[in-house]
Order: structure tokens, then sequence, then C-alpha cells
């Protein structure tokens, strides 16, 4: 199926780099039946890692994350903005000692996942294994202090925004992330 998901242009990330290439995950997401595959695909890639749920940055991980949580049979909680910085809301608990898997759609520097990580660890639980659908981060792979597995690496090139590419700058930038 073509989803149309892969796009050209002038992108800020929300990471905060810029590039000509922007992956719409929401795009591929949409149709129900893709998402569950894929998501299955990821789930299977994750089954042999011991975890007690699935945690996610919302908002581009949710689909995700309940994807995943569904086929391996573990509870999904998820993070989100407040007052610029993800926090667990809507009467989420970390148990200390549980074991999470982090899912997310698209990693790039990994901030998200970072944050999402550091808040587990905060609640006195543990990441065990990061999984998204497509890796982007190039030769900038995070360090997550665990596993870290992606369905699709894409090396798609991406800028510093005071170090663009003359093509890159004298197109207008569009912001298609969640930022």
């Amino acid at each position: 199926m073509k989803t149309g998901a892969l796009l050209h242009g002038h992108f800020i990330l929300s990471s905060g780099l810029h590039s000509g290439q922007y992956f719409q995950c929401a795009l591929v997401l949409q149709h129900t039946e893709v998402a569950a595959q894929i998501c299955a695909d990821l789930a299977a890639k994750l089954a042999n890692i011991p975890c007690d749920a699935i945690i996610s940055p919302a908002m581009g991980g949710i689909i995700v994350g309940q994807e995943v949580g569904r086929n391996l049979g573990k509870r999904h909680i998820f993070a989100e903005k407040q007052d610029g910085k993800l926090v667990l809301r809507r009467g989420f608990k970390v148990t200390p000692g549980e074991r999470f898997i982090v899912a997310e759609d698209v990693v790039t520097r990994g901030t998200k996942v970072q944050e999402t990580i550091e808040i587990v660890k905060g609640l006195g639980g543990k990441v065990v294994a990061v999984g998204c659908m497509v890796d982007r981060s190039g030769d900038r792979s995070p360090d997550f202090g665990c596993k870290f597995v992606s369905l699709v690496k894409l090396n798609v090139e991406t800028f510093d925004p005071d170090k663009l590419p003359p093509e890159l700058a004298a197109i207008p930038a569009d912001r298609p992330g969640s930022k």
C-alpha cells in the first residue's frame, strides 16, 4: 500500500534538526490494518525481552505502544507534554521494579524517548528496551542504556539550523511533527 508517508521539502524535526525528507508515520498508522501488521512486526522483535508494560511518549508513540502492548499482552501507558515537558498523567503509575519497553514511531535524536526513560527511572521502574518503527538517527544513534530496535533504519541527512545547505535554506520550512 502506498501511503505517501515519505515527504520531500524542508522540514524542522521535533529534535530541532532540519531535513529535506520527513517520514510522517501518522499517514501509515491511519490505515488500521497496516498499523496492526507493522506494530506486530515490531512486537515480534521485542518478544524475547522480559517486560511488564509498554510506555510511549505522546503523540506519535501512542498507537505504536498500544499495538505493541496488545501483541505482547502487556498494558500500555503514555507520557504527554505538560508545561513543556513529558509527564505521566491520567492516573498512570509505574511500580518500583516494573520493567518497561519504550515504544515510539520515529527516533532521530531520541529526546522524547530519553525523557520517557527518565520518567520511568524516576519512579523506580526500569527500561529494558526501546523499539521504534523508524530509526532516522543515522550516525548519531542514541545510547538509551538498553537494547534499541527498529523496523526500518532511514539514513536521511539532517542538519543543524545554522548549517543548512543553500538548496534547503531556499525552501520555506514546515513543522510536521508534534512540537
